[in-house]
């Protein structure tokens, strides 16, 4: 005798199908909210974080075509998309603060959103520049110094950080190391300038100026791998460079917050020409007062052996560059995200 089969009534049948649909409905709302929030981040982004969000999708393209050439680049991915959703999480933020001042009054929050939505770009300036010392052998595995070298010698006849050891005295020294450290002041001063007096349209070019001629110099080092004097012509001076409080302080920076790599465009002469390029279309006669800090400072990358004259050169254009493409990218709609709601200081 077979054995009866189990009825099933309808409801029983129903109620799985309902949970099932229900849980389809909660996910598609979620979905939607999340893709709400994306949108309503990416809304209100400016014309830094374009150029933020591109350099970190360009090189997070390059680290995932080269991953063989890194030896984590799960890592430098996942750091990376922390890093891009901390910018649109930090603009939403911001955005919304803006928003409820408008309407409720400013509070403290207020305050604390506007702060950090404008000065965050130096920590991510600082972020990439660590960052590209992981960066620097994802095409290439070898250094290419020995042609900057020759640039040098077949430019002057000599190679320059070696001949001007003869006239290094402390005082020497310790001037030209000062000058170099004023690089860290440039887009702190320009920008706080122009923070202090609300001009927020020039605030973002100035930003926006830096940030394009930092990416573009970021991915030529990839591409272009250059470790600098220091490295490559290490044992070929008669000794270490002595000088005061300056040159200590450089010592302790260096020893720290070195970067192998990544020298090839110099850096400190691209962030340096977008800041002087800044001053003189927003603030003339901040122009004046950098200018020959600038131009002791480039002056003092060769001195103080950090870089080649090819860097310098590279530099001055990779700046320049930035700041004409920047520019044209200010001209576009929404390019100063901060300035129709926010102008709180």
């Amino acid at each position: 005798m077979s054995p009866e089969r189990p009825e099933f009534r309808s409801e029983e049948i129903a109620l799985p199908q309902r949970l099932l649909a229900g849980a389809s409905a909660n996910d598609s709302r979620i979905l939607a909210a999340l893709q709400g929030e994306l949108t309503a981040a990416w809304e209100a982004c400016g014309a830094f974080e374009w150029v933020a969000l591109g350099y970190l999708a360009l090189s997070g393209f390059l680290i995932a075509l080269f991953a063989e050439n890194s030896p984590h680049p799960g890592r430098l991915l996942a750091a990376q998309t922390l890093v891009a959703v901390a910018i649109l999480a930090l603009c939403l933020a911001g955005e919304r603060s803006a928003a409820r001042a408008a309407d409720f009054g400013e509070q403290w929050t207020t305050h604390f959103w506007h702060f950090w939505r404008h000065w965050y770009p130096h920590l991510f300036f600082l972020f990439c520049f660590e960052e590209l010392g992981k960066l620097v052998h994802l095409a290439n595995s070898g250094w290419k110094d020995a042609k900057l070298i020759a640039f040098d010698h077949w430019l002057t006849g000599v190679h320059p950080a070696i001949w001007l050891e003869q006239f290094a005295t402390p005082a020497r020294n310790d001037f030209f190391q000062f000058t170099y450290l004023t690089y860290f002041t440039y887009l702190l001063l320009v920008g706080g300038i122009l923070y202090y007096r609300r001009d927020w349209r020039g605030y973002w070019a100035v930003m926006t100026y830096s940030a394009v001629g930092y990416a573009i110099g970021y991915v030529i080092a990839m591409f272009f791998p250059i470790e600098s004097p220091w490295f490559a012509m290490a044992g070929a001076w008669h000794g270490d460079l002595h000088g005061g409080a300056f040159t200590a302080t450089i010592n302790f920076i260096e020893r720290f917050g070195r970067v192998r790599g990544a020298a090839f465009p110099s850096e400190h002469v691209a962030g340096s020409m977008a800041a002087l390029w800044g001053a003189w279309r927003h603030r003339r006669w901040l122009f004046w007062v950098l200018l020959p800090l600038v131009m002791c400072m480039c002056a003092s990358t060769i001195w103080g052996r950090y870089h080649y004259i090819a860097d310098v050169f590279a530099g001055l254009a990779t700046g320049t560059l930035g700041y004409w493409l920047g520019t044209w990218i200010m001209t576009h709609r929404r390019a100063v995200a901060t300035e129709p709601r926010c102008s709180t200081n």
